[in-house]
């Protein structure tokens, strides 16, 4: 997600409107607040999640709370009650009002994919991932659950866990043997993790950026940002771009770029 820029366009910091998180709810209690369709549509939510759906008289058993009223003073309200005993709370169709907002979830167990606008708009996130779900094959659940059960070998062929991360990224990368969009790949795992490293060789790869907006990169390039280890950059690259990177990628000026790579996925951006 992209915070909206006072002028309408997209947010080239680099920062998010909202923290994206996965909250591990089964076994607790949710409050749901309201009757009829729309909080009947969250208490399934919660049940999904593996937690029980209590009414507000139980908040205090609770961290999360949500408030599915018409009328928007007593929605209000409610939301200020539930506030003062320290839960945080969604009230629906109100995005003004909620602590977390409910993406659209695309679910292919235990994968799951998040989509969320930040309360702009929920058909358009849902729509989303309509696209989502016609691309991306059932087998991913298949797929991670393979690798779960795979996670003690993998270790045992490859204790450094730089050269593990490697390995998974030159595997799961388009056409390696564990392409996600493949749907033969979950089969593919055992026979992967008897030589992992085997399709991992060092890399060096140059982007020339065009442009500071992270819009322009290319699929390639922003792959790449994703995939890297190291990435070797001129000081004047935006950091919406350097945004795109992993988090823990090693960040170095670009004067320290090697001539040949040594090891691991270094990528070098320069600009245009």
């Amino acid at each position: 997600m992209q915070s909206a820029c006072p002028n309408g366009s997209a947010d080239v910091t680099g920062r998010i409107a909202s923290l994206p998180l996965f909250h591990k709810a089964a076994g607790t209690r949710i409050v749901v607040v309201g009757e009829g369709p729309m909080a009947d549509a969250k208490r399934r939510l919660v049940e999904r999640a593996g937690a029980m759906a209590v009414n507000e008289a139980e908040a205090h058993h609770a961290t999360l709370a949500f408030v599915a009223l018409e009328d928007p003073g007593e929605a209000a309200a409610v939301r200020q009650r539930l506030k003062a005993k320290g839960l945080l709370v969604n009230v629906a169709d109100k995005p003004d009002l909620c602590d977390f907002t409910t993406p659209s979830i695309l679910d292919r167990d235990p994968l799951l994919i998040a989509i969320g606008t930040d309360g702009a708009s929920a058909g358009l996130a849902k729509h989303v991932r309509l696209r989502l779900e016609a691309i991306l094959p059932q087998t991913l659940g298949a797929l991670a659950r393979a690798l779960a059960e795979g996670r003690d070998r993998l270790r045992a062929a490859l204790p450094d866990g730089d050269a593990r991360r490697r390995a998974v990224d030159a595997a799961l990368r388009r056409g390696g043997m564990l392409d996600p969009l493949e749907d033969a790949s979950a089969e593919r795992v055992t026979g992967w993790l008897a030589n992992p490293a085997a399709d991992a060789p060092a890399r060096l790869e140059t982007v020339t950026l065009t442009s500071d907006d992270p819009e322009d990169l290319t699929l390639r390039q922003a792959r790449w940002l994703g995939e890297a280890d190291a990435i070797y950059h001129d000081a004047g690259i935006a950091p919406a771009i350097l945004a795109r990177a992993r988090a823990d990628a090693q960040r170095h000026p670009l004067d320290e770029a090697p001539a040949a790579p040594s090891e691991g996925f270094g990528l070098v951006l320069r600009r245009g």
